[in-house]
Protein backbone atom coordinates (compact mmCIF):
# COMPACT_ATOMS: atom_id res chain seq x y z
CA UNK A 1 0.00 0.00 0.00
CA UNK A 2 2.66 2.23 0.90
CA UNK A 3 4.43 1.40 -2.53
CA UNK A 4 1.36 2.36 -4.24
CA UNK A 5 1.18 5.76 -2.36
CA UNK A 6 4.57 6.40 -2.93
CA UNK A 7 4.39 5.82 -6.67
CA UNK A 8 1.40 7.64 -7.87
CA UNK A 9 2.80 10.48 -5.09
CA UNK A 10 5.93 10.79 -7.53
CA UNK A 11 3.23 10.60 -10.30
CA UNK A 12 0.97 13.48 -9.84
CA UNK A 13 4.16 15.96 -8.76
CA UNK A 14 5.87 15.12 -12.11
CA UNK A 15 2.74 15.94 -13.61
CA UNK A 16 2.28 18.81 -11.67
CA UNK A 17 5.42 20.45 -11.03
CA UNK A 18 8.13 18.13 -13.41
CA UNK A 19 6.34 18.56 -16.53
CA UNK A 20 5.74 21.94 -16.77
CA UNK A 21 9.28 22.66 -16.01
CA UNK A 22 10.61 20.69 -18.65
CA UNK A 23 7.49 21.85 -21.03
CA UNK A 24 9.19 25.34 -20.42
CA UNK A 25 12.51 25.55 -19.69
CA UNK A 26 13.63 22.85 -21.94
CA UNK A 27 11.39 22.53 -24.53
CA UNK A 28 10.44 26.60 -24.26
CA UNK A 29 6.54 25.50 -25.16
CA UNK A 30 3.93 28.54 -23.83
CA UNK A 31 6.72 30.77 -23.06
CA UNK A 32 8.30 33.13 -24.80
CA UNK A 33 11.72 33.17 -23.90
CA UNK A 34 13.95 35.30 -26.93
CA UNK A 35 13.73 35.97 -30.77
CA UNK A 36 15.85 37.51 -32.91
CA UNK A 37 15.82 41.23 -35.00
CA UNK A 38 14.63 41.28 -38.18
CA UNK A 39 16.46 44.90 -39.04
CA UNK A 40 18.61 45.52 -36.17
CA UNK A 41 20.06 43.14 -33.40
CA UNK A 42 17.94 43.26 -30.46
CA UNK A 43 17.87 42.25 -26.61
CA UNK A 44 15.26 42.68 -23.79
CA UNK A 45 16.11 43.98 -20.60
CA UNK A 46 13.65 42.50 -17.81
CA UNK A 47 13.29 43.30 -14.29
CA UNK A 48 12.06 41.36 -11.34
CA UNK A 49 11.02 41.97 -7.72
CA UNK A 50 9.95 45.60 -7.64
CA UNK A 51 8.75 48.17 -7.48
CA UNK A 52 11.82 49.33 -4.84
CA UNK A 53 11.68 53.05 -3.43
CA UNK A 54 15.58 53.45 -3.78
CA UNK A 55 17.11 51.41 -6.76
CA UNK A 56 14.11 51.72 -9.14
CA UNK A 57 13.93 55.81 -9.94
CA UNK A 58 17.59 55.09 -9.87
CA UNK A 59 17.38 52.13 -12.79
CA UNK A 60 14.93 54.68 -14.45
CA UNK A 61 17.36 57.42 -14.49
CA UNK A 62 20.25 54.75 -16.34
CA UNK A 63 17.23 53.70 -18.79
CA UNK A 64 16.51 56.72 -20.13
CA UNK A 65 20.84 58.43 -19.96
CA UNK A 66 21.35 55.42 -22.39
CA UNK A 67 17.64 55.82 -24.17
CA UNK A 68 16.80 52.43 -23.29
CA UNK A 69 13.68 50.78 -23.03
CA UNK A 70 12.86 47.82 -21.11
CA UNK A 71 9.96 45.43 -19.30
CA UNK A 72 8.82 45.36 -15.28
CA UNK A 73 7.66 42.40 -14.17
CA UNK A 74 6.28 44.05 -10.58
CA UNK A 75 4.60 42.43 -7.41
CA UNK A 76 1.12 43.80 -6.72
CA UNK A 77 1.92 44.59 -2.91
CA UNK A 78 4.62 46.83 -3.85
CA UNK A 79 2.36 48.65 -6.37
CA UNK A 80 0.14 49.63 -4.13
CA UNK A 81 3.03 50.83 -1.67
CA UNK A 82 5.10 52.99 -4.87
CA UNK A 83 2.33 53.85 -6.97
CA UNK A 84 4.43 57.38 -7.99
CA UNK A 85 7.40 54.89 -9.24
CA UNK A 86 5.03 52.67 -11.04
CA UNK A 87 3.37 55.37 -12.78
CA UNK A 88 6.38 56.95 -13.64
CA UNK A 89 7.83 53.39 -15.19
CA UNK A 90 4.58 53.55 -17.44
CA UNK A 91 4.98 57.25 -18.80
CA UNK A 92 8.49 56.68 -19.38
CA UNK A 93 7.52 53.99 -22.27
CA UNK A 94 8.80 50.83 -20.47
CA UNK A 95 6.20 47.65 -20.52
CA UNK A 96 4.79 46.49 -17.13
CA UNK A 97 4.06 42.74 -16.28
CA UNK A 98 3.10 40.86 -13.65
CA UNK A 99 5.17 38.61 -11.10
CA UNK A 100 2.56 38.02 -8.69
CA UNK A 101 0.66 39.80 -5.82
CA UNK A 102 3.58 38.74 -3.64
CA UNK A 103 7.35 36.60 -4.37
CA UNK A 104 5.15 33.41 -3.40
CA UNK A 105 6.30 30.25 -5.93
CA UNK A 106 3.51 29.07 -7.61
CA UNK A 107 3.69 25.29 -6.85
CA UNK A 108 2.35 26.00 -3.23
CA UNK A 109 -0.52 27.85 -4.74
CA UNK A 110 -3.61 26.32 -5.51
CA UNK A 111 -4.47 27.89 -9.21
CA UNK A 112 -7.40 29.50 -8.20
CA UNK A 113 -5.75 31.15 -5.64
CA UNK A 114 -2.84 32.00 -7.87
CA UNK A 115 -5.26 33.52 -11.31
CA UNK A 116 -7.86 35.39 -8.43
CA UNK A 117 -5.14 36.75 -5.76
CA UNK A 118 -1.95 36.82 -7.20
CA UNK A 119 -2.19 37.60 -11.05
CA UNK A 120 -5.76 39.43 -11.52
CA UNK A 121 -5.65 41.47 -8.08
CA UNK A 122 -2.63 42.80 -9.31
CA UNK A 123 -3.55 43.27 -12.91
CA UNK A 124 -6.44 45.13 -11.25
CA UNK A 125 -3.86 47.15 -9.25
CA UNK A 126 -1.51 47.91 -12.04
CA UNK A 127 -4.49 49.51 -14.72
CA UNK A 128 -5.62 51.54 -11.70
CA UNK A 129 -2.55 53.07 -11.84
CA UNK A 130 -1.85 53.33 -15.14
CA UNK A 131 -4.92 53.12 -17.09
CA UNK A 132 -2.97 50.14 -19.08
CA UNK A 133 -4.18 46.42 -18.35
CA UNK A 134 -0.95 44.13 -18.20
CA UNK A 135 -1.01 41.12 -20.43
CA UNK A 136 2.50 39.91 -19.76
CA UNK A 137 3.05 37.23 -16.50
CA UNK A 138 6.26 35.92 -15.25
CA UNK A 139 6.11 33.63 -12.18
CA UNK A 140 8.16 33.59 -9.09
CA UNK A 141 11.82 31.86 -9.68
CA UNK A 142 10.26 30.87 -13.21
CA UNK A 143 7.98 27.90 -12.11
CA UNK A 144 4.58 26.84 -12.82
CA UNK A 145 2.16 23.69 -12.16
CA UNK A 146 0.22 22.30 -15.19
CA UNK A 147 -2.61 24.35 -14.41
CA UNK A 148 -0.93 27.86 -14.43
CA UNK A 149 -0.22 26.75 -18.26
CA UNK A 150 -4.01 26.37 -18.93
CA UNK A 151 -5.55 28.75 -16.75
CA UNK A 152 -3.34 31.84 -17.30
CA UNK A 153 -3.55 31.42 -21.08
CA UNK A 154 -4.83 35.10 -21.52
CA UNK A 155 -1.48 36.31 -20.39
CA UNK A 156 1.72 35.61 -22.54
CA UNK A 157 4.15 34.59 -19.90
CA UNK A 158 7.83 35.51 -20.00
CA UNK A 159 10.99 33.43 -18.93
CA UNK A 160 14.67 34.68 -19.88
CA UNK A 161 17.50 33.40 -21.58
CA UNK A 162 20.36 34.81 -19.94
CA UNK A 163 20.29 35.37 -15.93
CA UNK A 164 22.63 37.59 -14.42
CA UNK A 165 22.29 36.13 -10.77
CA UNK A 166 22.69 39.54 -9.90
CA UNK A 167 20.52 39.14 -6.22
CA UNK A 168 23.66 37.98 -4.98
CA UNK A 169 25.81 41.01 -4.01
CA UNK A 170 28.99 39.21 -4.82
CA UNK A 171 28.31 38.23 -8.59
CA UNK A 172 26.82 41.67 -9.23
CA UNK A 173 29.81 43.20 -8.05
CA UNK A 174 32.28 41.08 -9.41
CA UNK A 175 31.12 38.80 -12.33
CA UNK A 176 27.92 40.77 -13.37
CA UNK A 177 29.63 42.78 -16.24
CA UNK A 178 31.11 40.06 -17.93
CA UNK A 179 28.15 38.02 -17.92
CA UNK A 180 26.08 40.23 -19.88
CA UNK A 181 29.01 41.70 -21.92
CA UNK A 182 29.78 38.09 -23.08
CA UNK A 183 26.01 35.96 -23.15
CA UNK A 184 24.03 38.61 -24.03
CA UNK A 185 23.35 38.85 -28.03
CA UNK A 186 20.39 38.96 -30.50
CA UNK A 187 17.56 37.96 -29.58
CA UNK A 188 18.73 37.71 -25.50
CA UNK A 189 16.00 38.11 -22.97
CA UNK A 190 18.17 39.35 -19.75
CA UNK A 191 17.10 38.76 -15.95
CA UNK A 192 18.15 40.81 -13.59
CA UNK A 193 16.53 42.23 -10.42
CA UNK A 194 15.73 46.10 -9.25
CA UNK A 195 15.24 44.84 -5.40
CA UNK A 196 17.14 43.08 -2.54
CA UNK A 197 14.22 42.49 -0.80
CA UNK A 198 13.14 39.11 -1.60
CA UNK A 199 14.07 35.74 0.24
CA UNK A 200 17.39 34.90 -0.70
CA UNK A 201 18.87 38.23 -2.44
CA UNK A 202 21.23 40.80 -0.59
CA UNK A 203 19.60 43.95 0.20
CA UNK A 204 22.80 45.94 -1.54
CA UNK A 205 22.90 43.88 -4.37
CA UNK A 206 20.72 46.30 -7.05
CA UNK A 207 23.54 48.98 -6.24
CA UNK A 208 26.15 46.84 -7.97
CA UNK A 209 23.74 45.63 -10.48
CA UNK A 210 22.80 49.50 -11.49
CA UNK A 211 26.97 49.80 -11.93
CA UNK A 212 27.37 46.84 -13.78
CA UNK A 213 24.59 47.19 -16.50
CA UNK A 214 25.46 51.20 -16.51
CA UNK A 215 28.91 49.69 -18.12
CA UNK A 216 27.83 47.04 -19.98
CA UNK A 217 25.39 48.94 -21.78
CA UNK A 218 28.13 50.86 -23.04
CA UNK A 219 30.20 48.09 -24.68
CA UNK A 220 27.16 46.20 -25.98
CA UNK A 221 25.62 49.48 -27.62
CA UNK A 222 28.41 49.57 -29.30
CA UNK A 223 28.40 45.84 -30.68
CA UNK A 224 25.29 47.20 -32.22
CA UNK A 225 22.31 45.67 -30.06
CA UNK A 226 19.25 47.48 -29.26
CA UNK A 227 17.26 47.15 -26.11
CA UNK A 228 13.51 46.83 -26.53
CA UNK A 229 10.49 45.92 -24.51
CA UNK A 230 9.90 42.40 -24.73
CA UNK A 231 6.31 43.25 -26.63
CA UNK A 232 8.57 44.85 -29.38
CA UNK A 233 10.56 41.92 -29.27
CA UNK A 234 7.65 39.34 -29.53
CA UNK A 235 6.38 41.24 -32.76
CA UNK A 236 9.10 40.46 -34.69
CA UNK A 237 10.01 37.06 -33.18
CA UNK A 238 9.81 34.30 -35.79
CA UNK A 239 7.58 31.80 -34.16
CA UNK A 240 4.61 33.70 -34.90
CA UNK A 241 4.96 32.87 -38.57
CA UNK A 242 5.62 29.37 -38.04
CA UNK A 243 2.42 26.93 -38.23
CA UNK A 244 1.86 24.82 -34.47
CA UNK A 245 3.34 21.51 -36.01
CA UNK A 246 6.87 23.71 -37.81
CA UNK A 247 7.38 25.13 -34.35
CA UNK A 248 7.18 21.46 -32.26
CA UNK A 249 9.79 20.30 -34.82
CA UNK A 250 12.15 23.27 -34.37
CA UNK A 251 11.81 23.34 -30.75
CA UNK A 252 12.70 19.52 -30.74
CA UNK A 253 15.40 20.35 -32.92
CA UNK A 254 17.33 23.42 -31.02
CA UNK A 255 17.40 20.85 -28.53
CA UNK A 256 19.13 18.57 -30.18
CA UNK A 257 21.23 20.61 -31.24
CA UNK A 258 21.96 22.01 -27.93
CA UNK A 259 22.45 18.36 -26.08
CA UNK A 260 25.09 18.14 -29.15
CA UNK A 261 27.24 20.90 -28.74
CA UNK A 262 27.37 20.24 -24.94
CA UNK A 263 28.41 16.44 -25.83
CA UNK A 264 30.92 16.87 -28.40
CA UNK A 265 32.49 19.90 -26.95
CA UNK A 266 31.93 22.69 -29.93
CA UNK A 267 32.62 25.79 -29.10
CA UNK A 268 31.70 29.07 -30.72
CA UNK A 269 34.44 31.40 -32.43
CA UNK A 270 32.89 34.66 -30.55
CA UNK A 271 29.96 34.08 -28.34
CA UNK A 272 28.48 37.38 -28.94
CA UNK A 273 28.08 35.77 -33.11
CA UNK A 274 27.81 32.44 -32.75
CA UNK A 275 27.31 31.30 -36.58
CA UNK A 276 30.59 29.60 -36.67
CA UNK A 277 31.64 26.53 -34.17
CA UNK A 278 34.52 24.28 -33.83
CA UNK A 279 35.54 21.25 -32.28
CA UNK A 280 39.06 19.41 -32.48
CA UNK A 281 38.95 16.06 -33.94
CA UNK A 282 40.60 13.72 -36.26
CA UNK A 283 40.07 13.37 -39.99
CA UNK A 284 38.45 9.91 -40.14
CA UNK A 285 37.98 10.17 -44.26
CA UNK A 286 38.94 7.09 -46.41
CA UNK A 287 40.30 9.76 -48.68
CA UNK A 288 42.59 12.16 -48.50
CA UNK A 289 41.34 15.91 -49.16
CA UNK A 290 43.56 17.49 -51.54
CA UNK A 291 43.02 21.67 -51.13
CA UNK A 292 43.60 24.51 -53.36
CA UNK A 293 46.80 25.53 -52.01
CA UNK A 294 47.92 22.13 -52.71
CA UNK A 295 48.06 20.79 -48.97
CA UNK A 296 46.33 17.28 -48.06
CA UNK A 297 44.14 16.26 -45.43
CA UNK A 298 44.61 12.58 -44.60
CA UNK A 299 43.48 9.98 -42.29
CA UNK A 300 44.62 11.02 -38.46
CA UNK A 301 45.43 14.72 -39.22
CA UNK A 302 44.40 16.91 -36.59
CA UNK A 303 41.27 19.41 -37.64
CA UNK A 304 39.02 21.52 -36.50
CA UNK A 305 35.39 20.47 -37.31
CA UNK A 306 33.29 23.29 -38.67
CA UNK A 307 30.12 23.14 -37.50
CA UNK A 308 26.86 26.12 -38.56
CA UNK A 309 25.11 27.29 -35.50
CA UNK A 310 21.80 26.00 -36.31
CA UNK A 311 19.87 28.33 -34.42
CA UNK A 312 21.49 31.23 -35.57
CA UNK A 313 20.65 29.41 -38.92
CA UNK A 314 17.46 29.01 -38.12
CA UNK A 315 16.45 32.90 -37.24
CA UNK A 316 18.67 34.16 -41.12
CA UNK A 317 17.15 32.05 -42.71
CA UNK A 318 13.30 32.78 -41.10
CA UNK A 319 13.53 36.06 -41.99
CA UNK A 320 15.48 35.92 -45.18
CA UNK A 321 13.54 36.56 -47.99
CA UNK A 322 14.73 34.11 -49.64
CA UNK A 323 17.48 32.08 -50.46
CA UNK A 324 19.80 34.36 -52.33
CA UNK A 325 19.16 36.81 -49.25
CA UNK A 326 20.10 34.08 -47.11
CA UNK A 327 23.70 33.00 -49.05
CA UNK A 328 24.49 36.58 -48.88
CA UNK A 329 23.93 36.83 -45.08
CA UNK A 330 25.72 33.97 -44.46
CA UNK A 331 28.81 34.62 -46.75
CA UNK A 332 29.12 38.21 -45.19
CA UNK A 333 28.91 36.80 -41.38
CA UNK A 334 31.66 34.01 -42.49
CA UNK A 335 33.70 36.73 -43.62
CA UNK A 336 33.75 38.60 -40.64
CA UNK A 337 34.72 35.81 -38.24
CA UNK A 338 37.26 34.19 -40.19
CA UNK A 339 39.73 37.06 -39.09
CA UNK A 340 38.82 36.06 -35.24
CA UNK A 341 39.10 32.32 -36.48
CA UNK A 342 42.42 32.64 -37.77
CA UNK A 343 43.82 34.59 -34.50
CA UNK A 344 41.89 31.68 -32.31
CA UNK A 345 44.10 29.25 -33.77
CA UNK A 346 46.96 31.28 -34.00
CA UNK A 347 46.92 31.95 -30.24
CA UNK A 348 45.18 28.63 -28.65
CA UNK A 349 47.54 26.21 -27.52
CA UNK A 350 44.94 23.81 -28.14
CA UNK A 351 45.09 24.14 -31.82
CA UNK A 352 48.68 23.68 -32.33
CA UNK A 353 48.38 20.85 -34.27
CA UNK A 354 45.58 21.69 -36.75
CA UNK A 355 46.05 21.40 -39.98
CA UNK A 356 42.99 22.52 -41.57
CA UNK A 357 39.01 23.05 -41.12
CA UNK A 358 36.98 20.61 -42.17
CA UNK A 359 32.82 20.42 -42.51
CA UNK A 360 30.39 19.03 -44.38
CA UNK A 361 27.37 21.02 -45.16
CA UNK A 362 24.22 21.46 -47.63
CA UNK A 363 24.87 25.45 -47.81
CA UNK A 364 27.74 25.49 -49.34
CA UNK A 365 27.35 27.99 -52.29
CA UNK A 366 29.61 31.35 -51.92
CA UNK A 367 32.23 28.96 -49.93
CA UNK A 368 35.27 28.72 -52.81
CA UNK A 369 35.38 32.79 -52.53
CA UNK A 370 36.27 32.45 -49.13
CA UNK A 371 39.07 30.34 -49.93
CA UNK A 372 37.82 26.74 -49.21
CA UNK A 373 37.67 24.15 -51.25
CA UNK A 374 34.62 22.04 -51.96
CA UNK A 375 34.48 18.44 -52.84
CA UNK A 376 31.69 15.79 -53.16
CA UNK A 377 31.34 13.57 -50.42
CA UNK A 378 32.00 9.24 -51.29
CA UNK A 379 29.15 7.13 -51.74
CA UNK A 380 28.12 4.94 -48.96
CA UNK A 381 26.09 4.57 -46.26
CA UNK A 382 27.72 7.65 -44.48
CA UNK A 383 26.79 10.14 -47.23
CA UNK A 384 22.83 8.92 -47.01
CA UNK A 385 22.39 9.16 -43.90
CA UNK A 386 24.57 13.05 -43.80
CA UNK A 387 22.14 13.86 -46.91
CA UNK A 388 18.47 12.74 -45.07
CA UNK A 389 19.79 15.03 -41.68
CA UNK A 390 20.63 17.40 -43.74
CA UNK A 391 17.85 17.80 -45.79
CA UNK A 392 15.86 17.92 -42.83
CA UNK A 393 17.75 20.96 -41.59
CA UNK A 394 17.43 22.24 -44.54
CA UNK A 395 13.20 22.35 -43.98
CA UNK A 396 13.52 23.78 -41.10
CA UNK A 397 15.98 26.61 -41.26
CA UNK A 398 15.41 27.65 -45.18
CA UNK A 399 13.32 30.75 -45.92
CA UNK A 400 10.97 28.35 -48.30
CA UNK A 401 11.65 25.59 -46.03
CA UNK A 402 9.59 22.47 -47.33
CA UNK A 403 9.28 23.54 -51.56
CA UNK A 404 12.71 24.17 -51.28
CA UNK A 405 12.98 20.08 -51.24
CA UNK A 406 11.34 20.10 -54.36
CA UNK A 407 14.34 21.19 -55.99
CA UNK A 408 16.71 19.36 -58.29
CA UNK A 409 18.62 16.59 -56.24
CA UNK A 410 22.03 17.76 -57.14
CA UNK A 411 21.05 21.18 -55.48
CA UNK A 412 20.76 19.71 -51.87
CA UNK A 413 24.03 17.40 -51.74
CA UNK A 414 26.09 17.21 -48.71
CA UNK A 415 29.70 18.97 -49.59
CA UNK A 416 32.99 18.71 -47.85
CA UNK A 417 34.82 22.04 -47.08
CA UNK A 418 37.81 22.43 -46.14
CA UNK A 419 40.94 25.31 -45.98
CA UNK A 420 44.35 24.48 -45.20
CA UNK A 421 46.01 26.46 -41.71
CA UNK A 422 48.11 28.27 -44.05
CA UNK A 423 45.82 29.29 -46.65
CA UNK A 424 43.75 30.76 -43.86
CA UNK A 425 46.84 32.83 -42.44
CA UNK A 426 47.66 33.99 -46.19
CA UNK A 427 44.12 35.37 -46.76
CA UNK A 428 42.76 36.55 -43.33
CA UNK A 429 45.70 37.93 -41.51
CA UNK A 430 46.36 41.40 -42.27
Amino acid sequence: MRERLFFWGTVIIAVYALLPWVLTRVFGFGVFRGSVGKVRPHAALTFDDGPDPEFTPKLLDLLAKHQVKATFFILGSKAEQHKEIVQRIHQEGHLIGIHNYSHFMNWLLAPWVLRRKHVERSADIIESITGTRPAFYRPPWGVMSVFDLLSLKSYKIVLWSVMGKDWRSRIARSKLYAILTERVTDGSVVLLHDSGETIGADSDAPAHMLKALDEALVELHGKGLKFVRVDEMMNSSVSGRLSAAKQILVTVWMFWERLFLTLFRVKPINSANPLLKLRITEYRGKHPITLSDGEEIKKGDQVAELHLDNYTLFRLGTDAKNAVQLATLLIRRTQTLLPELVKLLETDPEYANVKGLYGITIVHRGTKQLGFTVQDLPDGMFTALTRIYLRILMYIVHPSGKDRLKLKSELLEPKIVAISINALRNRYIA
